[in-house]
């Protein structure tokens, strides 16, 4: 006969992993689409939460919104200096730091003949700057706590490429390379670094208009539950790549 008793501990063990109480994260780009799902995902399982745009009147309103577990930080991701800022006010604001979840993007979907030079500058700076500036500024912080963990939140635009993607496409796909190679530097210093590669979602991101009712692109919900699944695993096992498409896409 099956061990019962050794089911349901299992299973209880299984569900304590879910508990982030006493975490500590911060989420770039956090105050709207895919950002703020995995940020009220993070909150409701216990973490004490940074949500993060430009503005501050934006990442205050969503703070209050989220709860007395949140506090909202204004950071410009392309900007280093202000990336060491918002990793240095976490730590002194919470005293740790677990969790980085580098989701704040930029999308200017146009051809190269079309696009400008500061245009294509945006999406690296903020689609690669940004995540360098941030976890090189949070990898001694995370390390620290024994079990940190980067998560980059990159598209499938890395690997699947289309007409007007130039800049996007580029910065998607070294955000690839980036990670596996992020993974690689800082794996035996107690940080794992994984990458989430959604397809369609449905969000205003790059001027999308965003339906009010379920239909065949993934939700921001589908992603943030993608995030929970990696933070649910055991520091001794690593996913450190998911794709993500719609099981239904739409039909041309």
């Amino acid at each position: 006969m099956p061990d019962v008793q050794a089911w349901l501990e299992d299973l209880d063990t299984r569900n304590d992993m879910l508990n982030l109480t006493g975490k500590v994260a911060i989420v770039t780009g956090s105050t709207k689409g895919i950002g703020l799902a995995i940020a009220e995902r993070m909150v409701n399982e216990g973490a004490s939460v940074v949500v993060n745009s430009r503005t501050t009147s934006d990442v205050e309103a969503v703070a209050e919104q989220l709860g007395s577990a949140t506090v909202g930080m204004a950071c410009d991701v392309s900007d280093p200096t202000a990336c060491e800022c918002l990793i240095d006010r976490t730590v002194e604001r919470f005293g740790r730091l677990d969790v980085l979840i580098n989701n704040a993007g930029a999308g200017i979907l146009k051809s190269i003949t079309e696009m400008s030079i500061e245009e294509w500058r945006q999406q690296i700076d903020v689609n690669l700057g940004g995540v360098f500036y941030l976890s090189k500024a949070a990898i001694p912080h995370l390390s620290a706590t024994g079990n940190g963990f980067i998560i980059n939140i990159g598209s499938l635009a890395g690997r699947n490429f289309f007409p007007g993607g130039t800049g996007y496409n580029a910065s998607k796909a070294g955000l690839i390379g980036m990670t596996e190679a992020m993974m690689l530097d800082v794996r035996h210093d107690d940080v794992r670094v994984s990458i989430i590669m959604p397809g369609s979602v449905n969000t205003r991101f790059g001027g999308k208009d965003q339906s009010q009712e379920r239909s065949w692109p993934l939700e921001a919900d589908d992603c943030a539950l993608a995030v929970m699944q990696l933070l649910e695993y055991p520091k001794e096992a690593h996913v450190s790549r998911m794709e993500m498409r719609p099981s239904q896409p739409h039909k041309s």
